[in-house]
């Protein structure tokens, strides 16, 4: 465990764990997927709120472009962390982990994750999360990533809590979705949690 702070999140890793490989995108690769998340009705219901009452659209032209510059940059920001999840029984991306709201002062990040189709209930998601998260005490230096998961996401919410994430705060009824007020749950795991579990608080 090393307790440097980071001059800046331009490296740019390959993780890799049992289940998962993360590293950074290639849009060769990975625009398939990436498009995939990016109309998934799933994504959208537990990320923007989207009701996902009809399936979204493929993306337009105006839409594709945006796509393209921002995953053609990932590799160029210093102040985020952002890597494709790859599922190595398939080689296929089926999501992406993101480090951002960076702040060199406090060491701290937020943390998002997001899976396609492809990519659910098969404990990758947990491993990715786990694998960035390690990353980001161990390498990073940083002290505390914290992230944010609606109520109706709990799914979500069991994954986190298995890598060591604590339950911090609840903002009540944040979203209107379908008619109902949903809250949006606070959580967050700790550099001196992280050195005494490892991303395994229930062994």
């Amino acid at each position: 465990m090393t307790d440097r702070q980071t001059t800046d999140l331009s490296t740019k890793p390959t993780l890799t764990g049992d289940l998962v490989l993360l590293r950074p995108f290639d849009l060769a690769q990975d625009a398939p997927a990436i498009r995939d998340w990016l109309t998934d009705p799933e994504v959208g219901r537990f990320t923007d709120g989207d009701p996902g009452t009809t399936p979204p659209p493929p993306l337009d032209e105006a839409a594709e472009r945006r796509m393209q510059e921002w995953y053609s940059t990932r590799a160029q920001q210093s102040d985020r962390l952002d890597l494709a999840i790859v599922d190595r029984a398939s080689g296929r991306c089926v999501g992406e982990t993101v480090l951002n709201q960076w702040s060199p002062a406090n060491r701290s990040c937020n943390f998002r994750v997001l899976m396609t189709g492809a990519g659910r209930d098969r404990g990758l998601g947990t491993e990715a999360v786990r694998l960035t998260v390690g990353y980001g005490f161990e390498q990073l230096g940083l002290n505390r990533i914290s992230l944010s998961v609606y109520a109706h996401n709990p799914r979500a919410r069991r994954a986190y809590e298995k890598v060591g994430f604590v339950l911090e705060g609840t903002r009540r009824e944040v979203l209107n979705y379908g008619g109902s007020w949903i809250d949006d749950q606070d959580m967050a795991i700790l550099a001196s949690e992280w050195r005494r579990h490892r991303g395994h608080p229930e062994r």
